[in-house]
């Protein structure tokens, strides 16, 4: 995992060139600036390729036999940089690694040098890792947006459910509404109806009334 800090027993060795390609993924600036790495170590050994992969190896074996104190170790994504000593022969050993490999050692027994190469070193490794470390955000701020874009389209579709569920009951409200006004003009009518028949009725209970009790005397 990037920035995860690999046990230093677990660290292999790596050729620049692996390692330029590794770093890189096709990306020029990490590319240049493993270039520009290459070429400047040049000074820290007499023979470039066998001195470093004797280093390298030389290392591995001290660091399995717990011979080595680790002063320092910086890492920048998956790039990472450490200061060893070795105490019996006051020697330091600068290491520059990607993931969990090797790729420059530089040893010396100025220990001036070997901070200023370490420092060297570190400053490097936070170049390699701009653009890891930017791939990095934009991933998680790419699942954030589309974490974002869902929790969105969930509420739009609950709030269209909702919506939907709304107009259906404000359509059964108004037909209940236009069935219930209908009824009540309807039973209207029929109380009117009904109210002249009751009059008409009334009207002629009364004129009976009046014939039946013709040529009788009056109620007091």
């Amino acid at each position: 995992m990037v920035g995860t800090r690999p046990a230093m027993s677990a660290l292999t060795p790596q050729s620049v060139a692996a390692a330029l390609q590794a770093a890189s993924g096709g990306v020029t600036a990490a590319s240049t600036a493993a270039s520009a790495a290459q070429g400047s170590d040049a000074q820290g050994n007499d023979a470039q390729g066998t001195d470093a992969q004797g280093n390298v190896a030389e290392l591995m074996q001290m660091i399995h036999d717990s011979q080595l104190t680790e002063l320092r170790t910086t890492y920048n994504g998956s790039y990472g940089a450490s200061l060893f000593f070795y105490p019996q022969e006051m020697t330091y050993y600068v290491t520059l690694f990607q993931d969990k490999h090797f790729w420059r050692v530089i040893k010396s027994q100025d220990d001036t040098r070997a901070e200023a190469i370490y420092a060297d070193f570190v400053q490097r490794t936070a170049q390699l890792a701009e653009v890891e470390i930017r791939r990095t955000q934009l991933r998680a701020q790419k699942a954030f947006v589309e974490n974002v874009i869902a929790l969105s389209e969930n509420r739009a579709r609950r709030l269209q459910a909702d919506l939907d569920v709304a107009r259906t009951q404000q359509a059964k409200v108004d037909d209940y509404q236009h069935q219930t006004q209908s009824e009540a003009v309807a039973l209207r009518a029929e109380k009117e109806k009904a109210q002249a028949q009751l009059q008409q009725v009334q009207n002629e209970v009364v004129q009976l009334q009046r014939q039946n009790e013709s040529g009788l005397p009056a109620a007091k």
